[in-house]
């Protein structure tokens, strides 16, 4: 399971366009990775001595030279654990292990899953031998979160690959919304302002999925749509309610899981969640104009599906924005600000053989200050 930052916006957004007069589309971003390394190898750059810490129930392999971090790390593995068993009703027999990197540029380079790892990917469970695996993020409440949300992973992998319950219990049941939206809802909890963006912006486009569409509809981000489904559940019937759900739909799928433990059919409780969420944003929402300020530049027309993190030179006269324009790999261009006529591509992660990655989720181009 991965667990990328998403700063995305929902399928049929116009509440989301930004002043500068652009259209700013982004793709679910482990899909954009994986396009990104297209016929590449994985780097490998240095080799990683770790050592082993010991909590009651992790092995923690590190190589951190900071022991308060490390100190911290190992306290909120626990304290995960601790709310996480309060949910799941289940312990780790053995240690369960964790393997830290210190950067995510160090975390791309990992041996220990074959698949190569983008800029999106705030970190991995893998299910064989239940090891989670991500670097020490940006700030301290990321690396909180991505922990907190890859346990839980850890917790669900340790339910459905349990042989006493493997008969009856299939992982291949559970639709990837209520699988990446539980992560981040027993990680940030019910109330998260990314994912308000997202609710409020489905409400004011008219364009609020139902279960069924978000089980077959790639278009709706799993991780955003799944935290709010699982809010509205717990506050409306408390989180007990969250394993008899998840267990009877490995066991049955949604459809007859939400009748049999919620007692509603599936799309009476499409309804009840849409109706919910617009009496909670109403309030919000009073007064706003969903019509964009300005007009727009850079689009799927002029450029391509994927086009982010711009950055407008100091004359106004041209702007830096990354692109995934050229199909697999998602690149530097530069344009015209006025038109949006694309002038040249600056740089590439296939031309340029100093550059594995750009790092466009967290990051834009700057521009020197005698530009």
């Amino acid at each position: 399971m991965n667990s990328s930052p998403e700063k995305t916006s929902p399928k049929g957004s116009n509440f989301l366009r930004p002043v500068m007069l652009l259209l700013l589309w982004i793709i679910i971003p482990g899909v954009v990775a994986e396009a990104q390394y297209f016929g590449r190898n994985k780097p490998s750059y240095r080799k990683f001595e770790f050592d082993v810490v010991q909590t009651p129930n992790f092995e923690l392999y590190h190589y951190m030279k900071n022991d308060s971090l490390l100190k911290s790390i190992s306290c909120w593995s626990e304290n995960w654990y601790s709310m996480h068993q309060t949910i799941f009703r289940d312990t780790f027999l053995t240690r369960n292990p964790l393997i830290f990197y210190t950067t995510h540029a160090d975390f791309q380079q990992t041996n220990t899953i074959s698949s190569l790892i983008g800029t999106g990917t705030g970190g991995v469970t893998e299910s064989l031998k239940n090891r989670v695996i991500m670097p020490v993020a940006s700030s301290l409440a990321q690396t909180d979160h991505t922990l907190g949300h890859e346990l839980v992973h850890a917790f669900q992998y340790n339910l459905f690959l349990n042989p006493d319950t493997m008969r009856k219990l299939s992982i291949n049941n559970v639709p990837l919304w209520m699988i990446e939206g539980m992560a981040e809802y027993l990680s940030i909890g019910s109330v998260d302002p990314n994912t308000s963006i997202w609710m409020r912006d489905a409400i004011l486009s008219n364009d609020f999925p139902t279960l069924k569409q978000l089980s077959t509809d790639s278009r709706y981000f799993p991780y955003r749509w799944g935290q709010s489904f699982w809010a509205m559940a717990g506050k409306t019937w408390g989180d007990t309610i969250i394993m008899p759900l998840l267990k009877k739909t490995a066991e049955l799928g949604v459809n007859e899981a939400v009748k049999k433990v919620l007692g509603y059919e599936e799309s009476t409780i499409s309804a009840l969640w849409r109706l919910a969420s617009e009496e909670h944003y109403k309030k919000y929402l009073e007064g706003k104009s969903d019509s964009p300020v300005g007009r727009m530049v850079v689009s799927k027309a002029n450029a391509g599906e994927t086009n982010i993190s711009p950055s407008i030179s100091s004359d106004g006269k041209y702007l830096a924005f990354f692109s995934e324009k050229d199909l697999f790999t998602l690149d530097l261009f530069l344009a015209d600000a006025r038109t949006g006529k694309i002038i040249k591509k600056l740089s590439s992660v296939v031309r340029d053989n100093e550059i594995d990655d750009f790092n466009f989720i967290e990051s834009a181009g700057t521009w020197s200050p005698d530009d």
